[in-house]
């Protein structure tokens, strides 16, 4: 296996084997409950009805009933089923049917490809995508969204700050075609 954040160039190459790449000592197609707990800061489940959270604030878990859930049931619940793992570490791990099916990369991490201050230099290391989408809000462009079907992965470029922002592997919608 491939410790993704060993080797963070591999994320630019346009054929990945994600059957031979892990992130975090976790491996896509792992189980779940292999993500390390320690590192788990949030989650998302059905389990949960409604959530309430935000920056200088706990996150609070309520079920259907109204009845407050601890973080530690709703990671449990995701890890057996589906959902997302977040991590301190600005690692997101995708869960379905209590597999690891995605990663998703962004925060510090990314710093890595901070020499690419353009959408052009980004298209120059990460090569043509199979599809780009561009992100609008109100008429501006916010950014785009390239994805590398072969590789099953999309990258995401702010266009404000001229950054690589989000780099998704596996599982993730608009990865493997239309």
């Amino acid at each position: 296996m491939i410790e993704i954040l060993d080797d963070l160039d591999m994320l630019s190459r346009p054929h990945l084997d994600l059957a031979s790449v892990e992130m975090g000592g976790t491996a896509l197609g792992a189980p779940a409950t292999s993500v390390p707990r320690r590192s788990i800061i949030q989650a998302q489940s059905s389990i949960v009805a409604r959530y309430r959270g935000g920056t200088d604030m706990d996150s609070e878990y309520h079920d259907a009933d109204g009845r407050r859930l601890s973080l530690d049931e709703v990671v449990d619940h995701a890890a057996r089923s589906d959902g997302f793992l977040y991590c301190a570490d600005e690692l997101t791990y995708k869960v379905r049917a209590g597999t690891v099916v995605g990663f998703a990369i962004y925060g510090p991490h990314l710093s890595h490809f901070a020499h690419l201050t353009s959408y052009e230099e980004l298209l120059a290391a990460f090569g043509r995508p199979d599809r780009a989408h561009e992100d609008e809000a109100y008429g501006d462009l916010m950014g785009y969204v390239n994805y590398y079907w072969e590789a099953q992965k999309s990258v995401r470029w702010d266009a404000w700050d001229h950054r690589v922002s989000l780099i998704n592997l596996g599982d993730f919608e608009g990865n493997t075609g239309p």
